[in-house]
């Protein structure tokens, strides 16, 4: 069953039916583009069948394989940049508990990450930890030459071959690479490293539901089979009902081009849980690197309320009208905590005493929804039932199909990248590489 619900009523502002009906036929093309492969980058178009192609039998040694992990590291090093690692961080964020590495009773290794920068305190801090820690790593990356998770990958075989010795190292390695070619794959083969594949169809921003993203989400002890049956059920919806009033993809995708094209050039992620800014760090990755292109594309941004009620609240309230809202609602937390009742009440909060957080922060999002939308700031809503593996699977699905119709709609290919290349041109010839 699908239990997401979408808002778009606050859009009505600036959105009128006429301009949907208008949009409807390059909708249409655009999911018939989509679903039978016919689009521009059509070539990477593989994770639209992930949820469906991922065999039990794959799933089943991901399982294995992490729990050999967990029963022989402290610590999980994930090596990657991009969507290379965003994507299961974003799942691992947002289902771990929020003082993980505090907690006495952790039964999985505690995660973290290397080559999504070049700050050597950064790295010379983690080979700290490392050296007084057991650990294993992944490294991810379909060429193995990418410049910020190909250095990370050297400095950090070095260190483990050094600290176990080689043949125990290789032990403690698991590449997800190339299926055939590339100088990661061909450095498995030489040393006999556990691998996964990034399927040759599949972009690095798609990859979250193939071994790139589920290795590590089953390392950090959750459940991946259930992330899997929310993709392939959000999958189905969005694939087979072509009826604007209930495929999301399609509203979603729709209101977000006409708010651009009515000159609202910034979309803002909001969020009300602190779990949850990863989830927007990988939106950002994905809707950006994918749109943003030939002078194109609505600039993602994103803020975790309360907290940035205090910053960015006043700009989103009364700045310049350049933006809209996609708000994501989660209903119910997994955890209750209320506010004891004080029989001085100095600080006159006992009217809140009946009530738990997540009801007063439910309070604190309508409250600060009508206010925007006072302000002249379009919403979308999004929600769902809870934070928990199902519920992120069908929204990981939602939100790179829709992105894919969207980039349609805007007349980009959403599935290559070839503004990424130009830093690297020059970052090379001032490193001087032969």
């Amino acid at each position: 069953m699908i239990k997401l619900n979408f808002d778009f009523s606050t859009a009505f502002s600036l959105v009128e039916m006429g301009d949907i009906n208008d949009m409807m036929p390059k909708v249409e093309k655009a999911h018939k583009s989509l679903v039978e492969k016919t689009g521009e980058g059509n070539e990477f178009l593989g994770w639209l069948d992930s949820p469906i192609k991922v065999s039990k039998g794959v799933i089943l040694d991901i399982q294995a394989e992490a729990e050999k992990i967990r029963n022989k590291a402290d610590i999980y090093v994930v090596i990657g940049i991009g969507g290379s690692y965003l994507g299961s961080r974003a799942v691992i964020e947002a289902l771990k508990h929020n003082f993980d590495s505090l907690c006495d009773d952790r039964k999985s290794p505690f995660i973290v990450y290397a080559g999504q920068t070049l700050s050597e305190d950064y790295m010379a801090d983690l080979l700290e930890v490392l050296d007084k820690k057991d650990y294993c790593l992944t490294v991810i990356s379909k060429s193995g030459t990418t410049l910020e998770p190909a250095i990370a990958f050297r400095i950090l075989k070095s260190h483990l071959e050094k600290k176990y010795g080689k043949e125990d190292a290789r032990e403690r390695i698991i590449a997800i690479t190339d299926k055939e070619k590339g100088a990661l794959k061909n450095l498995a083969i030489e040393e006999g490293y556990k691998t996964y594949i990034v399927p040759n169809d599949v972009g690095g921003r798609y990859s979250l539901l193939t071994p790139v993203g589920l290795l590590p989400i089953a390392v950090a002890g959750f459940d991946i089979d259930a992330i899997v049956e929310g993709a392939r059920l959000m999958r189905h919806h969005l694939i087979t009902d072509n009826d604007f009033e209930h495929n999301p993809a399609w509203q979603y995708a729709t209101y977000r081009n006409i708010l651009y094209n009515k000159g609202k050039s910034i979309e803002l992620m909001v969020n009300y849980l602190p779990n949850l800014q990863f989830f927007s760090e990988w939106w950002k990755q994905l809707y950006g690197e994918s749109e943003g292109k030939n002078g194109k594309g609505l600039f993602p941004a994103s803020v975790s309320n309360t907290t940035d009620l205090h910053s960015m609240g006043q700009y989103v309230q009364d700045g310049e009208r350049l933006m809209f809202e996609t708000i994501i609602h989660v209903e119910n937390s997994n955890k209750k905590v209320k506010i004891p009742y004080d029989g001085n009440n100095y600080d006159g909060l006992n009217y809140l005493s009946t009530m738990s957080l997540t009801e007063i922060n439910h309070k604190a999002e309508e409250g600060t929804s009508m206010a925007h939308i006072e302000g002249k700031v379009p919403q979308i809503r999004i929600g769902i039932d809870k934070l928990d593996e199902e519920n992120l699977g069908k929204l990981v699905f939602f939100f790179e199909f829709s992105c894919g119709l969207s980039g349609y709609l805007l007349g980009v290919n959403p599935f290559d990248q070839p503004g990424v290349e130009a830093y690297k041109k020059n970052m090379f010839k001032l490193l001087e590489k032969n």
